[in-house]
């Protein structure tokens, strides 16, 4: 990855690193906090973070145009794409999900095609190899879903994706922070409200840890790594923004294997090398494109 600009790197291994380990933050976040409200209120706060820090900075404020496309591409990123695997999780095993997470590249490509930027065939070759070593490395953990839990994960995958490819394509946000501060915040009010018409509320007690998981998904999967995600979006083509799917899976089992003395498979580290090679492959195919992105 050397030939790669150093923000480019340093966002790809943020998207990496952080969201590989949010599976662990938001399995014990859940303990005291409903879905929707979990993941609402986590963008809201960062994104009221992130807005008075850009106001601090004496950043433009988002024009009406710009709010409208940050509510679009919330509601369908943050909404859609989180509000729904949240729903899919209770139907779904965590193999299948990881699975379907796995399409997201593809999805991602085929959706930039539409827009005239269809992948070379090296990282055609990189996005199937990912996905066959993601479906390698799910396969340990089972297949088992009910049916209503395949349509929202489905539904969830699209909505990201799509969302994803018109924040890219189509739609503008405000330049810089003041953009993905807008977007958070109108895509957390959107998680807030359907948890509140959905009736949840938040526990009366809420333990140490879950406290912690949450302000650790808010200051990480949300300030840093969300943040790094779109500014990827906007520098590097799409497979390659999409290879946190493939990457995520390998983090959150290595961290179990460290932290919570779990045990590696030869399936497992078979998958794991299958997935590098085609981070590599993602990484290597448009050198010179990537490199002008950051001119």
């Amino acid at each position: 990855m050397r030939h790669l600009p150093r923000p480019v790197l340093l966002a790809l291994l943020t998207v990496y690193i952080v969201w590989g380990s949010t599976y662990f933050a938001i399995h014990v976040a859940l303990t005291a906090f409903p879905p929707f409200l979990l993941m609402g209120s986590r963008f809201l706060v960062a994104g009221v973070l992130l807005f008075g820090w850009q106001l601090w900075r004496r950043a433009y404020l988002p024009t009406l145009r710009e709010w409208r496309d940050a509510a679009l591409i919330g509601i369908l990123m943050l909404g859609g794409g989180m509000g729904l695997t949240a729903v899919a999780q209770q139907y779904v095993s965590s193999g299948l999900t990881a699975v379907f997470i796995a399409c997201s590249p593809m999805i991602l490509s085929g959706l930039a095609g539409l827009f005239g930027e269809w992948p070379r065939k090296r990282e055609w070759t990189g996005i199937v190899c990912g996905f066959g070593g993601a479906v390698l490395l799910a396969s340990d953990g089972g297949f088992s879903a009910q049916p209503i839990g395949i349509v929202a994960l489905l539904a969830a995958i699209l909505s990201w994706d799509v969302g994803s490819i018109l924040s890219q394509k189509k739609l503008k946000l405000a330049p810089g922070g003041m953009g993905f501060a807008s977007e958070m915040l109108m895509g957390g009010l959107f998680l807030c409200a359907v948890g509140g018409w959905k009736g949840e509320h938040i526990s009366a007690t809420i333990s140490t840890p879950a406290l912690l998981a949450w302000g650790y998904l808010i200051v990480a999967g949300s300030l840093l790594a969300f943040t790094a995600y779109m500014y990827l979006l906007s520098k590097v083509p799409a497979g390659l923004a999409g290879s946190y799917a493939y990457v995520n899976p390998v983090i959150a089992v290595a961290l179990g294997v460290v932290f919570g003395g779990e045990q590696l498979s030869g399936r497992a580290l078979a998958a794991m090398a299958v997935i590098l090679a085609s981070v590599f492959m993602l990484t290597t195919a448009r050198q010179p494109a990537v490199a002008s992105s950051e001119a």
